[in-house]
Formats: structure tokens, C-alpha cells, sequence
């Protein structure tokens, strides 16, 4: 019997074959009326006529050629319905399903029984001797983080520091703050910078521990010189 696939490759085949002839008849008949219209025309349209005719020459062999492979595949086809399919041997016995595989039996539940130790002298051993290696390690992770230096935080204050009036002497105002002793407090740089109607203020900078100095306690111990000091204000924190 002829496969579908078969048959539908020589139907194309014929298609295309029937598709290239028809072209070419075309080809041929304009040539030809080509040919007359142009009788006595020019030497480039002469050329054009050839070249048509070298093209047209090519697609009659191309139809050619289609039309003997459609033959040999037909040729080839007729063999195959006339050649009958092998028959099986009588003396070879057909292939038998393979058996089933008998599932393993389960594991009894006695084997894992026997596998337990009722008495547990080995996992007590083991879990002493893991204890005792939890613990001496627990022991050298604290002895490291010990000796590693415990990061103090401070911040970076700018404090504006300012007098009642422009007779107040501010030389012994930046006297009298900068005798103020904290434990974590350090004084820096200040200066002088005007506020209004010929009065300065002092700008002095500090550094504080924050777990040791308090910045409202310190705001609170400047303003306690109050021959020189009329408000203390926070112009600037920064954590160092």
C-alpha cells in the first residue's frame, strides 16, 4: 500500500512539474510576441531577446529534469506494493511479555529492633565527650570576643554659647565653660561669631561618649554661669 507521505510528495512534484511547463509555454509565447513587436529594433533589445531565450532554455531543462524524478519515484513505488512484507518466522516464538518482578518484602520491623541499643552506654559517652567539646569551645569563642576592643560611641557637638549683651567678657565666658570636666568629655576648637547689634557668641566645639556625657547636662551645667551665659544652643551633632 502507497503511504500517504508518498503519494502527496508525487502529487507536489507533479504540481510543480505542471507549474514550470506552464511558465515556460508562457515565457515562449512572449517571446515570440516580443520578437515581432521588436523586428528591426535596436541592438539592446536584441540582447534582452537572447538572454530571455538562454533563461527560457534553462527552465525547460529544470521541467526536464522534474518529470524524470517523477517517474523514478512512481517506478519506485510500483516496487514497493508489488514486494510483499516479511512474513514472521514459524520456528522463532514471539517475544513474551517479561514477567512481573516480585516487589521486595518489606523490612521487618524486628530487624530495627535488634539495631537499638536498650542499654545507650556508647550515646552516653558520645554525648558526654560532645558536651565536654560544646563547652570548651563556647569557653575560647568568649575568651576571643573578650579581648576584641569594645567600640565606643561618640558624637561630634557644636554648641553656640551665647551672653546677655555685648559688655559680657567673653574670654572668661569661654574660661568658665571650658572648665567643665566630664568623664568622656573633650573640649575643641571655638571662635567668635557675631549675632547682633555688636553681640558674639561663642562656638565651641566637644567630643562626647554617648553612654558617659549627657548633652542636656552639659547644656544645663553651662547655663549655670549665669553672670556670662544667657542660653546655650545646639548648632550641630554628628556621630563620630
Amino acid at each position: 500500500m502507497t503511504s500517504p507521505l508518498a503519494e502527496e510528495t508525487i502529487w507536489l512534484n507533479k504540481n510543480i512539474c505542471e507549474e514550470a511547463e506552464r511558465l515556460y509555454y508562457e515565457s515562449q509565447a512572449k517571446m515570440d510576441g516580443v520578437a515581432v513587436a521588436t523586428a528591426g529594433a535596436s541592438s539592446d533589445v536584441l540582447n534582452r531577446l537572447q538572454s530571455l531565450e538562454l533563461e527560457n532554455a534553462d527552465l525547460k531543462k529544470a521541467v526536464g529534469d522534474l518529470r524524470s524524478h517523477i517517474s523514478s519515484l512512481e517506478l519506485r513505488l510500483k516496487n514497493l506494493e508489488i514486494k510483499p512484507a516479511p512474513a514472521a518466522s514459524k520456528g522463532t516464538p514471539a517475544a513474551s511479555p517479561a514477567a512481573p518482578q516480585p516487589a521486595k518484602p518489606a523490612k521487618k520491623q524486628d530487624d530495627d529492633d535488634d539495631d537499638v541499643d536498650l542499654f545507650g552506654s556508647d550515646s552516653e559517652e558520645e554525648d558526654d565527650a560532645a558536651k565536654k567539646i560544646r563547652e570548651q569551645r563556647l569557653a575560647e569563642y568568649a575568651a576571643r570576643k573578650s579581648k576584641k576592643p569594645v567600640l565606643i560611641a561618640k558624637s561630634n557637638i557644636i554648641l553656640d554659647v551665647k551672653p546677655w549683651d555685648d559688655e559680657t567678657d567673653m574670654a572668661a565666658m569661654e574660661k568658665v565653660v571650658r572648665a567643665i570636666e566630664m568623664d568622656g568629655l573633650v573640649w575643641g576648637a571655638s571662635k567668635l561669631v557675631p549675632l547682633a547689634f555688636g553681640i558674639k557668641k561663642l562656638q565651641i566645639s566637644c567630643v562626647v561618649e554617648d553612654d558617659k556625657v549627657s548633652v542636656d547636662l552639659l547644656q544645663e551645667t553651662i547655663e549655670e554661669h549665669e553672670d556670662y551665659v544667657q542660653s546655650v544652643d545646639i548648632a550641630a551633632f554628628n556621630k563620630v
